[in-house]
């Protein structure tokens, strides 16, 4: 069934190429609209009110304010429209952080537009689109040991660790140094009576606290 009116939407993304191509495709498509694409929320906020989107694709990671921290400031502005975030990072805390602070959606750039099309009009229509790991993220959350010792931040290294990721490689990803990651496995240790990668791993995954 075709929209009689489009769907309006507004991209909030630094990356030109991925602004510019979201805006094309997007607009390819006769039931959605592109009214405004900015490469920063300072930017977005002084239009919003005026744009009045039904839709906005937000990027988690932008300069200045972060997209994240930009969702309490734009669902000020307007209650009723739906956000999806836009990210290349996948982690538990960011995802549940993003949630609870108004996010309708969340997305990974790796998925196709047409998938970002598709989750345009299921969070117009009420739904809660998200990308598959995004979704294993979430169900996994469930069905935890609420008891762990291990705070958010570790669970969510020890997980990276349990993936194969090396230190540098989480400390990247995480946008943290690599100090940083060495002493929350120093921590993991510590609190699971383990002295090895493997053992830790093993102790968690017994344990359901990964």
């Amino acid at each position: 069934m075709e929209n009689k009116e489009p769907i309006t939407v507004v991209i909030i993304e630094d990356d030109e190429t991925i602004r510019t191509g979201y805006t094309y495709l997007i607009n390819a498509n006769k039931n959605y609209k592109v009214l405004n694409a900015y490469s920063s929320v300072e930017d977005a906020l002084t239009h919003l009110a005026e744009d009045k989107p039904q839709v906005i694709l937000l990027d988690i990671e932008l300069p200045g304010i972060k997209g994240i921290d930009a969702l309490p400031k734009i669902k000020t502005i307007l209650p009723k429209t739906h956000i999806i975030m836009l990210t290349v990072y996948d982690s538990e805390e960011t995802v549940f952080e993003a949630l609870t602070k108004g996010a309708a959606g969340y997305l990974t750039k790796s998925n196709n537009t047409e998938k970002i099309i598709d989750a345009i009009q299921e969070v117009v229509d009420g739904g809660a689109p998200m990308s598959t790991n995004i979704a294993k993220i979430v169900i996994r959350s469930f069905h935890k040991n609420q008891n762990s010792p291990l705070t958010k931040r570790e669970t969510e290294i020890l997980e990276q660790v349990a993936n194969g990721k090396s230190r540098s490689k989480i400390a990247k990803q995480m946008f943290i140094d690599l100090e940083t990651v060495k002493s929350h496995i120093k921590n993991i240790y510590v609190k699971l009576n383990v002295h090895s990668r493997e053992d830790a791993i093993k102790e968690a995954k017994n344990n359901k606290y990964i």
